[in-house]
């Protein structure tokens, strides 16, 4: 459990101090901004997608706490190249890895290193962090401007 646990932290870590895909993308196709007022994180998601509907390229700006901004940049790794279909089960599942109970088996299978996550079950509270790029990225595929995290 150390072990997991020392991970977690050095992933969050590295990951909000060097955060992929931290850019904009010029002319984007889709764009959303997301805000989880209770910690004051704040992002604006930019997305491409390909002629054939899968995503070409995603990236994110903004500001937040150290779980906000690794999730951001591990979300976006993940999903690029990915089809639609593909984006929204993988946003159902990294929501049920962060959401379920930490007394129950993590479920991680294709989570790649967003499983780290998994460690987000036992902080309530930055379960919004966690997810606030996910809704981001959700809200600009289906043409919102603004994410909801409820």
């Amino acid at each position: 459990m150390d072990d997991l646990r020392e991970l977690y932290q050095a992933t969050i870590l590295g990951h909000n101090k060097k955060p992929r895909n931290f850019r904009v993308i010029e002319h984007a196709s889709h764009e959303a901004d997301g805000h989880n007022p209770l910690c004051g994180d704040q992002l604006k998601l930019y997305a491409q997608l390909a002629g054939d509907g899968t995503l070409e390229d995603v990236s994110f700006q903004g500001s937040g706490c150290a779980i906000s901004r690794a999730s951001a940049s591990l979300m976006t790794d993940h999903v690029k190249g990915k089809s639609l279909e593909e984006i929204e089960a993988d946003f159902e599942r990294f929501h049920e890895l962060v959401t379920s109970r930490p007394s129950e088996e993590a479920k991680t299978d294709g989570m790649g290193k967003l499983a780290v996550f998994a460690g987000v079950r036992e902080y309530p509270m930055r379960v919004k962090c966690a997810t606030l790029a996910w809704h981001a990225l959700k809200a600009a595929l289906e043409g919102e401007a603004t994410a909801k995290t409820e």
